[in-house]
């Protein structure tokens, strides 16, 4: 069964029931909100997926606990999206490759003066990543790589002759989470979506940039000692969001919730 329960004038009016959601449904459900006049203000939203029991993966990966429809939200976020953040770490586990420019958002992506498909954004203080994958060889637009003021120099060449931008977004070797999100937006990214992991979600939460949560709760346990989708330092006070939409398929929960 889908359905879809409508919590804000966001969402669409339309109730799919049995039939497949289309691309321009999902794209209405999440498109971002709309700029005020003036130079517009970035918007952070994350996309995870968690079991019943909190894992944010199995056996190291997410595919294993998601799902198909899951799989055309995590498309139809991208093709929502200037630029996709991920951490280093999650490039190299779950095999990261390009953003590809996909036919069904051109014209909505043209229309909002993007680029055809979302650049990749890689966290990371140490660039120690293999310039060789097609992340870097093939990317339809640069791969950009945040990083901190201290980087190691080497690496930083070597990355700006794989073709990477290096964007520094802290004094330190490491990036600042809200330095992260300016630093996009000064190079025209105000659609920011990150994919994880869970420890670079974590930073942004406990940094009070995340804006927006799209969480798919999987109807599934599995035990062990997988990470949540978000790690690190906890913040002081939590922090409260609340839920502009929700949509249900098979028990998998497709809920989107927006700082209050």
């Amino acid at each position: 069964m889908r359905r879809l329960f409508p919590v804000t004038d966001q969402t669409p009016a339309t109730t799919p029931g049995d039939r497949e959601w289309s691309l321009d449904e999902l794209a209405e459900a999440y498109a971002y909100p709309v700029p005020a006049p003036g130079e517009p203000r970035p918007w952070l939203r994350a996309n995870m997926v968690s079991t019943l029991d909190g894992a944010a993966q199995h056996d190291g990966r997410s595919q294993p606990i998601s799902t198909a429809t899951d799989m055309r939200i995590f498309g139809t976020l991208r093709g929502l999206a200037d630029v996709v953040v991920v951490g280093a770490e999650t490039v190299r586990q779950e095999g990261y490759r390009p953003a590809r420019a996909r036919a069904e958002f051109a014209a909505r992506r043209e229309a909002a003066g993007q680029a055809p498909a979302p650049a990749i954004a890689v966290v990371t203080a140490s660039l120690d990543l293999d310039f060789s994958l097609p992340l870097f060889t093939s990317p339809p637009v640069p791969t950009l790589l945040l990083t901190g003021a201290a980087a190691a120099p080497d690496r930083v060449a070597a990355a700006e002759k794989a073709g990477a931008t290096v964007v520094v977004a802290g004094d330190g070797p490491g990036v600042e989470p809200a330095r992260a999100v300016q630093a996009l937006a000064g190079l025209g990214h105000t659609r920011l979506l990150t994919e994880g992991g869970p420890r670079m979600l974590g930073q942004f939460v406990a940094a009070g940039v995340l804006d927006e949560l799209c969480l798919t709760v999987s109807p599934m346990l599995t035990a062990g000692d997988a990470q949540r989708i978000a790690g690190g330092p906890s913040v002081a006070v939590p922090r409260r969001f609340a839920l502009v939409s929700l949509l249900e398929e098979d028990g998998f929960l497709f809920s989107r919730y927006g700082r209050v």
